[in-house]
């Protein structure tokens, strides 16, 4: 079965969440709960411009810059961890679901053989893997976790990416990136990486391939032939 990727790509990059899990809209919500207990407005335009893939803590600060504030560091921390604490609170009560077309394309590359990564900015990757039955699938990870121990930049920095390619053994130009945050279509295009998927989950088409997307679908199954 085709994967709907160029013949050099050996290797395979996943964001999380929006691409394999809709774990997005969780984020979203805790994101939302989070500003707006600040006395600020908080919109899906504000989600898709200022948090969408980034790192927590750059998110904050991206965010409230916007609003013409500047964040001490502690107020910065304190603001995404009370974030982060809300959201595992969210998935204990909502649960995970992984998309069914996703995990039919990540069938569909465990059967080609191609091995797959998992770059996220989440610091609750594992816990989101476990939870959608997924961690069967996945070779390599960088999560959140490995960010800050490396010391690595955040999307739109292509930086988790490379890494997620080095654990894969791969070269970049031989791995294709799988995203739906412009931030993380933007880190694929100028790592350098041989193909890049943007995935549609916010009506963002056009700036996913303004951003770097090789080809736009709205389920990774599009792909598949």
């Amino acid at each position: 079965m085709s994967l709907g990727i160029p013949e050099k790509i050996t290797a395979l990059l996943f964001d999380l969440d929006g691409v394999l899990t809709s774990t997005a809209v969780l984020h979203r919500q805790a994101w939302r709960q989070t500003f707006e207990a600040l006395g600020q407005s908080f919109s899906e335009q504000d989600y898709l411009a200022y948090v969408d893939g980034k790192p927590r803590y750059d998110g904050v600060r991206s965010f409230l810059t916007s609003r013409g504030l500047t964040p001490s560091e502690d107020e910065v921390r304190r603001i995404g961890d009370q974030k982060n604490d809300l959201v595992n609170t969210i998935i204990d009560e909502q649960g995970i679901s992984p998309y069914a077309g996703s995990v039919r394309y990540l069938q569909a590359a465990r059967e080609a053989g191609l091995p797959i990564g998992v770059v996220t900015s989440s610091a609750n990757a594992m816990r989101v893997l476990r939870a959608g039955d997924l961690l069967d699938y996945v070779d390599a990870l960088v999560d959140g976790n490995v960010i800050v121990a490396s010391n690595l930049r955040g999307k739109p920095a292509p930086d988790s990416f490379l890494e997620g390619a080095r654990r894969l053994k791969t070269a970049p130009e031989n791995a294709a990136v799988y995203e739906d945050a412009l931030a993380g279509v933007k880190a694929g295009h100028d790592g350098g990486f041989g193909f890049v998927v943007g995935v549609d989950r916010g009506q963002q088409r056009d700036a996913l391939k303004a951003n770097g997307a090789d080809v736009v679908v709205d389920e990774l199954d599009e792909l598949l032939s």
